[in-house]
């Protein structure tokens, strides 16, 4: 490897099996030395000036797959198997923006996006303390119930909406709560977001 000054190359972090590129961040020896001997991805903090496991306090690791040098010897690519989102926002990447600060999903269905992955890391892992766990627990029939009230609630809102249209934020937090509960309930379900999405593309013709 050709290290920089500081004794660091960057490293392009991308998933194993979609290609998706999901972070970069920066490593010195040793801490390419602790992911390959422990299989964990480790990076150098620039600004901490300090080791760090990637997802030692969110618990979202980066298992190494496969740990690619390019032709100069000065960059690497980790091939990791993520097991929650990569980016510290708790979106699954951190490149979703495009060039020139324009926003890909100005409706926020990347914010979507990110909730998914989380609703599906805490269901595979039933993270103690987690309300998303405490419903699976009950199976979908708990979560379609939840379902249904929050519906019911969101809907109550919404109608009240026509007399007080200055006050929408109730209506903003039911809907929140249904989107959640529906999520919750897909994942349980295993059905992906993006096939309930390809269905109502389906739906335009």
């Amino acid at each position: 490897m050709t290290w920089n000054d500081q004794g660091l190359v960057p490293a392009v972090i991308q998933h194993h099996r979609t290609g998706e590129v999901l972070m970069m961040a920066w490593m010195n020896k040793e801490a390419l030395r602790l992911t390959e001997t422990e299989g964990i991805v480790h990076f150098w903090s620039r600004s901490r000036r300090r080791l760090w496991k990637k997802g030692e306090t969110s618990g979202n690791v980066l298992h190494l797959v496969e740990a690619l040098i390019d032709c100069d010897g000065d960059t690497l690519v980790l091939k990791v198997r993520p097991t929650g989102p990569a980016c510290h926002t708790g979106r699954r990447t951190c490149f979703l923006n495009t060039a020139g600060d324009q926003d890909p999903s100005p409706q926020g269905f990347a914010d979507l996006e990110a909730l998914w992955q989380i609703i599906v890391s805490r269901l595979s892992s039933a993270a103690s303390g987690s309300y998303t766990t405490y419903l699976a627990e009950g199976g979908p029939q708990k979560t379609g119930l939840k379902l249904i009230e929050e519906a019911a609630e969101l809907v109550e809102e919404a109608l009240g909406h026509q007399v007080r249209p200055a006050d929408t934020q109730r209506v903003r937090e039911e809907a929140a709560d249904l989107v959640y509960h529906l999520l919750v309930l897909l994942a349980e379900r295993q059905v992906d977001v993006k096939d309930v999405i390809s269905e109502l593309a389906a739906r335009r013709t």
